[in-house]
């Protein structure tokens, strides 16, 4: 059998590959998403929210395009809060608090049935096809052959991803998912000049555990304004998010164990691609802040989670436990999962 012929292929099914591959089929390319699980389609690997200051318009310049990020975060949407908002239009910043499970139902609806010229196939992307210097298609896990003359890689953080906990090391994408660890080789043996970025993300709380009754209440706006041109209402439920702030029992316990820390022990080597410290970072960088704010956020309607905005942090369990029971409010909530920074692999822009 001859393998399959598209005209362009998406590597990748996080924001950008899900919005790169409906542009393109859009445009009326025949064009193959390949992502490992189709059951992850746009899941919102860290912060439950979309937009934010700066972010908020670019979400809205994608709109403009006709993407779809917009239209899927105004269908998920839980809390909309125009930031900025007694300053001006050119500062102000929409954000909305979003449902995962909203959101990743949402964009697999877009994607699987309302964009034509659209295959998506489960599988991992191990090699490029190059033929005389021209790309002329991808090499999947198993062995299948896609043909196509563009592939558009966007691999987020799984280009030979790295977990760190503490001491505690772990190859991953994100966690509980394997990275990228034969395309990134095989890129660098085509030539592409690749350095390594970090992240980090904040541990998630249970919130049936978390005392909200001393916290204050951050209510989104009384009228939700949309991402979209499209969207002609808001249908989800609107519900607050709260927020608390850390203490000096929270910054002793940080500076006491600074040196477990894996971008202060020399762990780490990648470098944040854009300014989002940990708390770890925080705590050193401002010695003079007796406390830094934390939204403690919803994660869904129908989920408990509770995802502490503020808090990123790579620290051992140990010390995540200690520091979150310093929190007023989170003295006896439970962890679900513990924060990490991740390392990967990323292709140098000017290349």
């Amino acid at each position: 059998m001859k393998p399959p012929v598209f005209d362009v292929i998406v590597v990748g099914g996080g924001h950008a590959g899900c919005e790169a591959a409906a542009t393109s089929a859009r445009l009326g390319a025949r064009t193959a998403l390949v992502t490992l699980r189709l059951d992850n389609l746009g899941v919102m690997s860290c912060n439950p929210a979309i937009g934010g200051l700066g972010k908020g318009h670019l979400v809205r310049e994608i709109d403009a395009l006709d993407g779809v990020m917009g239209r899927v975060a105004d269908a998920a949407g839980i809390q909309f809060r125009l930031l900025n908002r007694r300053k001006g239009p050119a500062v102000r910043g929409p954000r909305a608090q979003i449902d995962r499970k909203l959101y990743h139902r949402a964009m697999t609806r877009v994607l699987l049935e309302e964009t034509p010229n659209l295959t998506v196939i489960q599988g991992e992307a191990v090699d490029l096809v190059v033929e005389r210097g021209q790309v002329t298609g991808l090499m999947t896990g198993d062995g299948r052959i896609l043909q196509a003359s563009s592939v558009v890689i966007t691999t987020g953080t799984f280009l030979r991803g790295l977990i760190h906990v503490g001491k505690h090391r772990e190859a991953a994408g994100r966690v509980g998912e394997r990275p990228a660890v034969k395309l990134a080789e095989r890129l660098q043996g085509n030539g592409f000049s690749l350095g390594r970025l970090k992240t980090g993300t904040p541990a998630r709380l249970d919130g049936s555990t978390i005392d909200w009754s001393g916290l204050d209440v951050q209510h989104g706006d009384v009228v939700p304004d949309a991402f979209s041109t499209m969207t002609e209402a808001i249908l989800n439920r609107q519900v607050p998010c709260h927020i608390t702030r850390t203490t000096a029992a929270t910054h002793a316990i940080i500076q006491a164990n600074i040196d477990r820390a894996p971008i202060y022990s020399g762990q780490i080597d990648g470098l944040g691609p854009r300014y989002c410290p940990s708390i770890e970072d925080k705590v050193v960088r401002f010695a003079d802040r007796d406390s830094h704010q934390i939204f403690l956020e919803p994660e869904g309607l129908d989920d408990d989670t509770v995802y502490p905005n503020g808090i990123s942090s790579s620290m051992p369990v140990d010390v995540q436990d200690a520091m979150i029971a310093s929190i007023p409010g989170l003295e006896k909530a439970v962890i679900k999962q513990h924060g990490y920074a991740i390392e990967y692999d990323f292709i140098d822009p000017r290349e």
